[in-house]
Parts: C-alpha cells; structure tokens; sequence
C-alpha cells in the first residue's frame, strides 16, 4: 500500500512537472510569435514610411494657381473718371487682377494723374523716376504709360515672389525689403498699404 501511494504521488508530479513544462512552452511561444509579428510590422510601416517620402519627394513642385479669392476684396472706391478704363487695360494685359490694380491706384494717388510724392513718385501708379527708367515709361505723367508700368511691376513682383500680398509688398517698399525680411517688411507705412489694399 505504501509503495502505491508513491507511485501515484510520483506520477502526480511528474504530471504538474509536464503541466509547468507545457505552459512555458506555450508562453514562449506566443511571447516569440508577438515578437516576431512586431518585427514584421516594423519593417513594413519602415517601408510604407520609405515610400511615401519617395512619392512626396517625386511629385512636381505645387504652383500657385491665382484664383478669384486670390485678388483681394472688388474694388469700392467712389472714383468713376476716365482712368478707370485706362488701368482696366493695363491690368488686364499684364494678368493682374482688375480689382486689384483699381485699389493700388487708389491708395496710391486717389486718381490724380498729377501727384507728386514727397519722395517723388509720380502719377497715377506713383511710379519712381528709377523704376519708371527702368520699366521704359518715357513720360511717368502721361496717365496710360504711368499705368501700363505700374501694372507691369506689380505683375515683376508677384511673378517674383508668387503672391499678390507680397507683391503689394514690394511694390511699396522695394523688392529688397521683401527680399531681406522674408515677407511683409515691418515697416508700418508697408503694412498698412498692405492691409489697406489686399484687406485684413
């Protein structure tokens, strides 16, 4: 009787022992299945990575495409004279938004095709003895070639910097100053032309 007791004792235990066994076994297992799942799934999110950056960096730059909420606010302004026409057709051949041009003007001489600047700008567009030099307008009072180069330099600064706020910008402050400061110069003359003009 004593005998068969410790058989059955042994193989008890030999029994928890292959239980013990069995259970290691089958946690192991799954610990090295999750280990190798997580592997996995860190080189394919390091290749989905990979090729995503691929595919941004391969794509074409993105182009500014000036759209009607690009322009800016209509013009408002209470001037209906001759000139309008005239900076009408000024803007429309050098592809600058018609409202645009109108409330540069505007702001720039309220329409007196004889303004003078402190700092010397003329006419209408007030354009600068060098710029107007620069631009071919022989005679910066006659009003259409005051206004031809006034739209033909807002559209040198826009096709320079890519945007009409920052053209605006230039325009009143000179290509260098956007240039130098990376955006609206702080310049507070500037910025109110700028927010004047553009709006906001």
């Amino acid at each position: 009787m004593g005998f068969m007791r410790l058989v059955v004792a042994a193989g008890c235990a030999a029994g928890m022992v292959g239980a013990d066994l069995a259970m290691a076994e089958t946690t192991l297992s799954t610990r090295t299945r999750t280990q190798l799942l997580s592997s996995q799934l860190d080189v394919l999110d390091g290749r989905a990575a990979q090729q995503y950056a691929n595919s941004v960096r391969l794509q074409p730059p993105q182009v500014e495409v000036p759209s009607a909420a690009d322009e800016g606010p209509a013009y408002s302004g209470g001037y209906r004279g001759p000139f309008l026409d005239l900076a009408r057709s000024a803007a429309r051949r050098h592809d600058v938004p018609e409202d645009l041009f109108l409330r540069l003007v505007q702001q720039e001489s309220a329409w007196n095709a004889r303004a003078l600047s402190h700092a010397g700008a003329q006419g209408l567009a007030q354009l600068m003895p060098g710029t107007a030099r620069f631009l071919g307008v022989r005679d910066a009072w006659d009003p259409a070639q005051n206004l031809d180069g006034g739209a033909r330099y807002l559209r040198m600064q826009y096709e320079e910097f890519g945007s009409w706020r920052l053209a605006l910008a230039a325009y009143n402050a000179g290509p260098e100053a956007v240039r130098r400061h990376g955006g609206v110069p702080p310049y507070t003359e500037t910025r109110n032309y700028v927010r004047i003009i553009w709006g906001g």
